[in-house]
C-alpha cells in the first residue's frame, strides 16, 4: 500500500476516533452540574446572609460553584408546607431549613433529600432526629438548644432586676420546641421564687392583643421565647416593652439594639458555619445520618444600658463584665 493511502487511512481512523470521543466529553461537561441547594425559609431574605456567608467559608460562591433555589414564606408559616414540596419536586441536592417550622415542612415533605436544619430549637423533642450524635434518616444540623438557653433567660433577666416578681413568658404552641422550652422555664422560674405568666402566640397578629395581657395583668418583666413569629417582630417587641417601661429579655441579640434589655443567643456566625460545614460534607458525599447535630460553644450577651437608664435599673457589675456588647 503506498504511504498516502496509509496516511489518508490514518486521518479517516483519526477523525472517527475524535468523533466518538468529542461527543462523550461535551456529554461529560453538560452532565457536571454545580450543585442546587433549596432554601426554606420563613423569615425575611436579609436573614440569609449569614448562611451565604458560611458556605463563602468553605468555597461556595452563588453563580460560580453553587445555585440556590430561594422560598421565603416572609413569615407566613403556614405556606411552609408547600414551598418545602417545591423545593422537592425541583429536585435540589440539599435543602436547608431556618428554624422548627421550616424544618418539620421539610421532613414532611421528603424522606431522601438530604435537609440541614438551622437554629433548630429542640431537634429531639421535635421528633426530627433519633439522637444529636446519630440523628438518622435525612436530616441533620444546628441546635439553639432552646429549653437550656429559655432557662437562662430567666436567670438573667431576675440578676438584671432583682425586684422582678411576676415574668410574662411569650411562646408559640405551633413550634414544635416550645413546649419542652416552657418547662424549663417555669422549674427557673420556681427556683427563684417567679410568678411565671405563659402568654401563647400563634401569630404577629396577636401580638397586640398579647400585649395588652401583659399591661393588664401587671407583668414585672418580659420573656419571649425563640421563634420566627417574634423575630419578624422586633421592633414590635422592642417598642412596647420600651413605651410600657418593661425590662425584657429575648433569644435575639437584634432585640436590644431595638430598643430591649438583654438579648442572649449562640453565636450566628458561629451556626450558619457549622451548617455550612454539613452542607459542604453532604455535597461531598456524606449521609445526614452519620452527621452529628452541632451544638452552640458560644454565645452572645448583648446589653442595652440606655434601656436599663429608663427603667431606673442599676444593672450589677459583674453582669455588665460577662456582656459581649453594651449598648450606651
Amino acid at each position: 500500500m503506498a504511504p498516502a493511502q496509509i496516511k489518508r487511512r490514518a486521518f479517516i481512523s483519526l477523525l472517527g476516533g475524535a468523533a466518538v470521543t468529542w461527543p462523550r466529553a461535551a456529554r461529560a461537561q453538560q452532565s457536571k452540574k454545580i450543585p442546587r441547594i433549596g432554601v426554606l425559609w420563613p423569615n425575611p431574605p436579609a436573614t440569609f446572609e449569614a448562611m451565604r456567608q458560611g458556605l463563602k467559608d468553605f468555597g461556595y460562591v452563588e453563580g460560580q460553584n453553587v445555585a440556590f433555589e430561594f422560598r421565603w414564606a416572609e413569615g407566613k408559616l403556614d405556606q411552609l408546607p408547600e414551598l418545602a414540596a417545591d423545593l422537592v419536586r425541583l429536585q435540589v441536592d440539599v435543602i436547608v431549613t431556618l428554624a422548627p417550622q421550616a424544618t418539620l415542612a421539610a421532613k414532611q415533605a421528603t424522606q431522601t433529600t438530604p435537609i440541614v436544619f438551622v437554629a433548630m430549637g429542640d431537634p429531639l423533642a421535635s421528633g426530627v432526629v433519633a439522637s444529636l450524635a446519630r440523628p438518622g434518616a435525612n436530616l441533620t444540623g444546628t441546635t439553639r438548644m432552646i429549653s437550656e438557653m429559655s432557662a437562662k433567660h430567666v436567670e438573667l433577666i431576675k440578676e438584671a432586676v432583682p425586684s422582678l416578681a411576676k415574668l410574662a413568658v411569650l411562646w408559640n404552641p405551633t413550634n414544635s420546641s416550645h413546649a419542652p422550652a416552657l418547662q424549663a422555664v417555669h422549674a427557673a422560674g420556681r427556683a427563684l421564687s417567679l410568678q411565671m405568666q405563659p402568654l401563647e402566640v400563634r401569630a404577629a397578629a396577636e401580638l397586640d392583643g398579647t400585649f395588652d395581657v401583659i399591661v393588664r395583668e401587671r407583668a414585672d418583666g418580659v420573656l419571649f421565647v425563640a421563634d420566627p413569629v417574634f423575630f419578624i417582630a422586633l421592633k414590635r417587641m422592642a417598642d412596647f416593652v420600651t413605651s410600657s417601661r418593661l425590662p425584657a429579655i429575648a433569644n435575639f441579640t437584634e432585640f436590644p439594639k431595638l430598643g430591649g434589655l438583654i438579648g442572649y443567643a449562640p453565636s450566628i456566625p458561629d451556626e450558619f458555619r457549622h451548617a455550612a460545614s454539613h452542607i459542604d460534607k453532604i455535597l461531598k458525599g456524606a449521609k445526614p445520618a452519620d452527621l452529628p447535630v452541632e451544638q452552640p460553644t458560644r454565645f452572645q450577651l448583648v446589653i442595652n444600658l440606655k434601656a436599663a437608664k429608663a427603667l431606673g435599673l442599676e444593672l450589677p457589675p459583674m453582669l455588665l463584665a460577662r456582656a459581649d456588647e453594651v449598648i450606651e
